[in-house]
């Protein structure tokens, strides 16, 4: 676990995952939101906050599809990610440093985003951020947040002790990990949200090789971190997906789920 005030993940990584998050995310969702924004009376700006915003990729990828003027407020507990990600946001931005535990209020904000981040909150953590929302009658889009399904093509023996692991790991002290999409969807339901969800994979091959090699390694310490006992296997089972991913016979679909969840009334 990375300490209070450095980032979760690194710029490195952030920066090799933009472009398969770019193409993964559900689109129809997005577009869902932009009508629901299209609707409202007048043109003021809407504003829409992105919590643990990273490098501030969300940002590019949504502010050019929502068909209104907008306002952005990068949050996140690194500074300077916070500051990196406002400056790379193709619409005006604020930065803000802090995480879920320094925000007390979502007032003022029209639209909560995050990018794979539900994974590593709390079932307790996830309840607090819909009820922000629902306090505020924000609409949110949440991004990105892994669903467990992993499909390697070739398969290998070792693919279901390897996801046992890592799923295992995932929800290490309570964390959701593959649960966050439920939860989350239950969470603003119950909150008086209609929640749309929609699929979206990364789905990695050839073209995509360093990218996968990153997630192939974390997947692989992870799973280890978990359970010990696998760590020499584990390791023979990392040399042969490597190998095949260096020969260009592998592929990888990672699972992930979109959710949008939007209050009862337009505002």
């Amino acid at each position: 676990m990375s300490r209070p005030g450095s980032p979760v993940c690194t710029p490195d990584w952030l920066a090799l995952r933009e472009p398969a998050d770019h193409t993964a995310r559900a689109c129809d969702l997005a577009d869902r939101l932009a009508d629901r924004l299209g609707a409202w009376p007048g043109a003021r700006d809407v504003v829409v906050r992105d919590l643990g915003c990273g490098t501030g990729s969300m940002g590019r990828w949504l502010a050019p599809r929502l068909a209104r003027p907008q306002r952005w407020v990068l949050q996140d507990r690194d500074a300077d990610l916070a500051r990196r990600a406002a400056a790379a946001t193709p619409v005006p931005a604020t930065a803000v440093v802090g995480d879920l535990a320094d925000l007390d209020t979502l007032a003022g904000t029209d639209v909560l985003v995050c990018s794979a981040l539900l994974d590593l909150l709390t079932a307790p953590d996830v309840e607090r951020l819909a009820r922000l929302c629902a306090d505020a009658g924000c609409a949110a889009l949440l991004t990105l947040s892994v669903t467990g399904a992993v499909a390697l093509d070739p398969v290998d023996p070792l693919d279901d002790d390897v996801t046992a692991a890592f799923d295992a790991h995932q929800r290490r002290d309570g964390l959701l990990g593959p649960d966050a999409p439920d939860v989350a969807a239950a969470a603003f339901a119950r909150h008086g949200y209609a929640v749309h969800r929609g699929p979206s994979p990364w789905r990695l091959g050839p073209a995509d090789a360093a990218l996968a090699e990153e997630w192939l390694r974390g997947r692989v310490d992870a799973a280890c971190a978990q359970e010990p006992a696998l760590v020499g296997s584990a390791e023979r089972f990392l040399a042969r997906r490597l190998d095949a991913l260096g020969a260009g016979g592998l592929h990888a679909e990672v699972g992930h789920a979109d959710l949008l969840a939007l209050p009862g009334t337009v505002r």
